[in-house]
This record gives structure tokens, sequence and C-alpha cells, in this order.
């Protein structure tokens, strides 16, 4: 079906979602994408693989029961057969009152342009040659620099439509592409890896040098490494190391955790729960978030939710079906993993307010403490519930202002809650990564770090 273009494919959802019969709902999601990878190594070309999926996903809801299925195909038999088991399923379902589809709530979309036709188009062999070239970059930069364990090269294009019995139409098609380099330093004594990365919507997008430059640099200066003193101090976190923080606090004002009570905001709305510097949205109309869109994986027009403005708590992240059972309304939030799966509430495209200062100057500001690089055990050590912080990490010690010697081996603890109250300083270096939160550079007063 590759034939089909992005009007054929909402079309296609719009005529399925027809087929609802009476007192019954239907909503239709068709996608269509392809995605490659490629890795080098040594010069060469260790892999390159490339594949392309097109599927529909259904959803059914008759008397608040609710039933999924999806097939592999654009077909319109297999489409057909794919509802009829939607239908199965909701007969078989537990009925709740808040179960059911989005209507149309007169807000439109975003009018973004997210496609590149340039990406869409580049040679298999542009790309090759692209993972070469960053390896060789890489390997250019320091003669400390001793291997680089992988250079890669991914790329995605993905075309959306989605359609309901209720009058919900909506479409999105988006490109995105990255590098990725791994590079290991050794100096006689030991060895360090550091990795780099540059994303964007084009291959125009990309830098080799801001990508090898610094995989080097986080590599070479953790040389030497040891473990710190145990002590209780200020850390500051790089940008993607915030990143992976305001994730899970995003994770953590979905309001289907909030109604089930497992949040640890839960019953905190209106709350200050963080320092007045602080300032965190969802805004997935953002055209530089990785996970940017003019609609959400219900069909409704994406928007800015604010979910903490100057520490207090606004906002908590709903889908049709938290929102109504929370008694509130949707937010545009559902995600889905593709078209295998139903929608879930989740965020998009999560980020702090940027400050005014440089990282520089956050570091001069806190004089003294630790610059956290990279973190380990994030998912097992991070409760979402009761807020309990203790994860493994990297970096380097921070004296008078200025970077000292490197750490490894390390245990930063706290509570998300008061990690939040601590923020000392919020940089104005905002980083998008291939994920769904933004990250700057950000200070917190104090943290446990467990280390020697």
């Amino acid at each position: 079906m590759a034939g089909h273009d992005q009007e054929d494919l909402l079309q296609l959802a719009i005529g399925v979602a027809s087929w609802a019969r009476p007192g019954e709902e239907v909503e239709v999601y068709v996608s269509r994408g392809t995605e490659t990878h490629v890795k080098a190594y040594e010069g060469e070309v260790e892999s390159v693989s490339s594949a392309t999926s097109a599927g529909v996903g259904i959803r059914v809801v008759v008397g608040g029961r609710q039933g999924f299925a999806y097939t592999g195909s654009l077909d319109l038999v297999d489409v057909r057969a794919a509802l009829g088991e939607a239908r199965d399923n909701a007969a078989y379902a537990t009925a709740e009152s808040w179960v059911g589809l989005p209507s149309p709530d007169g807000l439109p979309p975003a009018p973004l342009d997210l496609w590149c036709d340039d990406l869409v188009a580049l040679p298999i062999a542009k790309k090759v040659g692209t993972a070469l070239e960053l390896e060789r970059e890489a390997r250019s930069r320091d003669a400390r620099a001793r291997k680089v364990e992988s250079a890669t090269w991914f790329d995605v294009a993905g075309q959306v439509a989605l359609a309901n019995s209720l009058g919900v139409t909506g479409e999105q098609r988006a490109t995105a592409c990255g590098i990725g380099v791994s590079v290991v330093a050794g100096d006689g004594v030991g060895r360090q890896v550091g990795t780099g990365y540059s994303v964007g919507r084009s291959p125009e997008d990309l830098s080799k040098e801001k990508a090898a430059g610094e995989a080097v640099l986080r590599a070479v200066r953790m040389l030497g490494a040891a473990k710190a003193r145990s002590a209780r101090m200020p850390v500051v976190f790089e940008p993607r190391v915030s990143a992976t923080l305001f994730g899970l606090v995003a994770a953590a004002l979905s309001g289907e955790r909030a109604l089930k009570g497992i949040s640890l905001f839960a019953g905190r709305l209106g709350e200050a729960v963080a320092a007045p510097a602080l300032t965190l949205y969802d805004d997935p109309t953002v055209p530089a978030a990785w996970g940017a869109s003019a609609v959400d994986d219900e069909g409704l027009a994406c928007r800015r939710n604010v979910l903490v403005a100057g520490g207090t708590l606004q906002s908590f992240l709903y889908d049709t079906a938290t929102a109504r059972r929370a008694g509130t309304r949707s937010t545009a939030s559902a995600v889905r993993a593709g078209y295998r799966s139903p929608p879930r509430v989740g965020p998009m495209a999560v980020s702090a307010l940027p400050g005014t200062l440089s990282p520089e100057a956050v570091l001069a500001l806190v004089g003294d403490g630790l610059l956290v690089q990279s973190v380990s055990g994030v998912h097992s050590g991070v409760n979402l519930v009761s807020g309990d912080f203790s994860v493994g990490a990297e970096g380097l010690m921070i004296r008078r202002g200025e970077l000292a010697e490197p750490v490894r081996e390390v245990t930063i603890a706290s509570s998300v809650q008061r990690m939040l109250q601590g923020v000392v300083a919020v940089g104005n270096d905002l980083e998008w990564p291939a994920s769904s939160a933004a990250g700057l550079t950000l200070a917190v007063s104090e943290m446990s770090v467990s280390g020697a």
C-alpha cells in the first residue's frame, strides 16, 4: 500500500469510522512509517537496516465498554475484520461510565511543518557516508580518544491519520533523524566512555562536529575519575540529565496516576511543589521538540499545557477517559506506541522555561558541589509514588565555580519533592534530545552524595 498518500490515509480513517452502528462509537487510527539505522565501526559499515510498517488500530465503545483490535494492513478486507474483532472485544469488557471517544472541541491544530522531503529522498549511501565521517571526526579530536565504539545514523518518517464517528479528524506527518557516537578514552591508567549526539528534522540540522566533540569531551574529562567523598552538597545537572528528571516529573503528573493515588503529586493541585524559579510545561506545538505534533493520538489539537508555573502545580495531563473520570477536560495528551495499541495519557514535549544564566554562570553561583553528566539506575531508583530518588552518577566536582576532578561510582539521593523545592538556578541552554522531554543546566541546593 506504498501508493497511499496522506489524504488517502485520512479518507480511509473517515470511511471506516462511518461504519459505526447506532449507539456505537468507532475510532480509526491509520499509520505508515519507515525507519533506517546505520552503524559504523573501525572504518567499516557494521550494519544497515531499513523497515517499513503500516497498519490500522480500531477502538469501539458501546455502553461504556471498550474494545480494541488492529491489523498490519491497509486493505479494507483486513480493516473490516479488525473492526469486527474490536466489536467482539468490547462485548466482553467491563462497563465504565467515563469510557468514550472525544468529540470535537473547536480548537484548530497548530500549522506545523515537520516533514522534510530531502530526508525521505536521501540515499542509503549518504546515510552510511555520514556515519563513517562521524567516526573519523571523533577519532581526530583528541589523541586520548583511542577507540570509537560505534558511530550511528538513524531516521524516521511517519504519517498518521485519525477519525472517529463523533466527528473528530486529525492528521500529522513528520520526519526526524539523528547521529550518535560513543568514544573510549584512555590514558594508560583507566578508560572512560563518552557519548554525543545531534538530532533534527532534516540532514542539514545535524552536526558531526557537535556530536563528536561532545562525546570526546565527556570521555576525556572523566579520565582519572575516582569515588567522591560522601557528603551533602549542591548538585548541578547537565541538560541530558535534567531532561530525564523532567520526564519523570511529567510521568508523575499523569491524570491517571493522580486518580489512582499513585502519583507523588496526587491531591496537590494549586500547591507550591517546586521553587519559584521553575516553570514546567508540555507543548507539542514547539517544532524543535522531538515529540512535536499538531494533534494528539485521539485526534484533538495539541496545545501548550502549563504543569508547574512559578513553582505552583497548575495541571495534570489528561486524555479523554481520564479527564471524564476526573470531571475535567482533556489536555490533548493521548499518546500511543503505534497502531498496535490503544491510546493512554502521557507527556509529549516537556520542557522547563529557560532561565537567564549560562551554564558557566550556574557553576559560579553554586560555588562548590557536583556536576552530574550522566545517571544510571533511574527506573529502579526513582519511586513516582513516594518521590524517593537514589541513582548512580558520574561527573565532576565543582570548586570555586570551576570544574575540578572527575568522580564516578557515586550515588546521589534525595526525593523528587525536595529536589524541585531546592532548585536554585535554571540555565539558558535548552536542548531537545530524541525523547519526550528537553533539558537544561539545573542546579539543586543540596543532595546526599555517597562515594568513598
